[in-house]
């Protein structure tokens, strides 16, 4: 085996590729240039695939694009022995690179032709943007889907938020009907006794005296408890038909002496609003109340606009003030009875509840929006007189 690529290796007295044609410089140099030029970019090729490869691992067919590095690389070499035996007659080396060339092409050869179907299963660029098209379309949707999982999300905690409020509201209302009606029941006999009393007495001036004091402190006894029963529903109405905006039109000198020079008073009232089957004179009384707790909530003044008009098969009345407002945990308790935030002795804390006692009553609805340094507005549904 050494012998014969020594054998291989030598000359054995041939010529040169040079001899063959007679030594004509624009020949050689054409074969030359040729082959150098050829080899240099067979060369240049492996280098870019080689570079490729080192950057991008995730090639499916790395192996095989190695094998056709080394093909290429083969072939460029193939080309350099052809510039050497022009002038050296190194037919042997020449065999072997190209022995090595053959071995390299068909290894690659067989290497590749089982990867052709594979090769073809590889989407194209249009069945990729189709891809990317649907998979952006399917991101949207997903998108849209939680959004909307989001507002239903938030939706059911604001409802199951209202159904607690409702609830512990319809609680403290159970609550405050008992005890009102037993309070009720005492001071009618607290009051029937003091009268009785003040007969007996009308002979005796500091007796009497003391005997009206008893009566009036009972008299305002009797009135909270009429307010307790109003946020409980229970205090007795006499509703009749009534177009609510003429209703709050004919309160309009009422309002602006009750509020005051400070607060402008703007009435906005809707023309043929359908009738509303209210107790006239305690939708007064809950009017001026909302009007007087938004005069308490303008102490250097601002506005005060009562506005009427319809939504649905309901008549609504919304009361805004340019106020302090209230904080969230305000607004929250704003209903319950004795809550208030005027210092002591400024305020009972009934005046929200019964009018949401009297709103509800009247099967109506009330809702209150406000937050600190932008006002409040109270909302008062009420539904068409059938």
């Amino acid at each position: 085996m050494f012998d014969y690529f020594q054998r291989m290796l030598t000359d054995q007295g041939l010529a040169p590729h040079g001899y063959c044609l007679l030594w004509e410089p624009r020949l050689i140099w054409t074969h030359a240039i040729s082959d150098a030029l050829i080899g240099l970019a067979y060369f240049s090729i492996p280098i870019v695939l080689a570079r490729f490869l080192t950057k991008r691992r995730d090639v499916q067919f790395g192996f095989v694009v190695w094998m056709f590095a080394a093909f290429i690389m083969a072939c460029g070499a193939t080309h350099f022995i052809s510039i050497l035996t022009l002038w050296v007659p190194a037919y042997g080396m020449e065999g072997l690179v190209k022995a090595v060339t053959a071995i390299v092409s068909v290894i690659t050869a067989i290497a590749l032709w089982p990867l052709l179907p594979k090769a073809l299963a590889l989407p194209s660029p249009a069945q990729l943007q189709r891809a990317n098209e649907e998979l952006r379309a399917l991101v949207e949707q997903r998108d849209r889907a939680l959004s909307d999982l989001s507002r239903a999300s938030a939706e059911r905690a604001r409802a199951e938020e209202m159904l607690r409020q409702s609830q512990k509201m319809e609680a403290v209302g159970q609550l405050t009907s008992g005890v009102a009606h037993d309070f009720n029941n005492l001071l009618t006999i607290v009051l029937g006794n003091l009268d009785r009393a003040a007969r007996l007495a009308a002979d005796q001036p500091r007796l009497r005296d003391a005997i009206a004091n008893a009566t009036n402190g009972a008299e305002r006894a009797a009135k909270l408890t009429d307010q307790l029963l109003a946020f409980a529903r229970k205090q007795p109405l006499r509703p009749d038909a009534h177009d609510l905006s003429a209703l709050v039109g004919d309160m309009d000198e009422l309002l602006r002496r009750s509020v005051g020079g400070e607060v402008k008073v703007t009435l906005d009232l809707a023309e043929g609003l359908p009738a509303v089957e209210v107790d006239r004179n305690q939708t007064e009384n809950a009017i001026l109340n909302l009007a007087i707790n938004a005069r308490d909530a303008m102490p250097e003044g601002g506005s005060l606009t009562l506005t009427t008009g319809i939504e649905g098969e309901e008549v609504t009345l919304r009361i805004t003030d340019t106020g302090t407002g209230m904080p969230d945990e305000v607004r929250a308790r704003a209903f319950e009875p004795f809550f208030t935030t005027k210092p002591v002795g400024q305020g009972t804390g009934l005046g929200l509840s019964q009018v949401y006692g009297f709103v509800k009553q009247s099967n109506g609805d009330m809702e209150l929006a406000s937050a600190p340094r932008r006002g409040t507005t109270v909302l008062l549904r009420f539904p068409v007189a059938r």
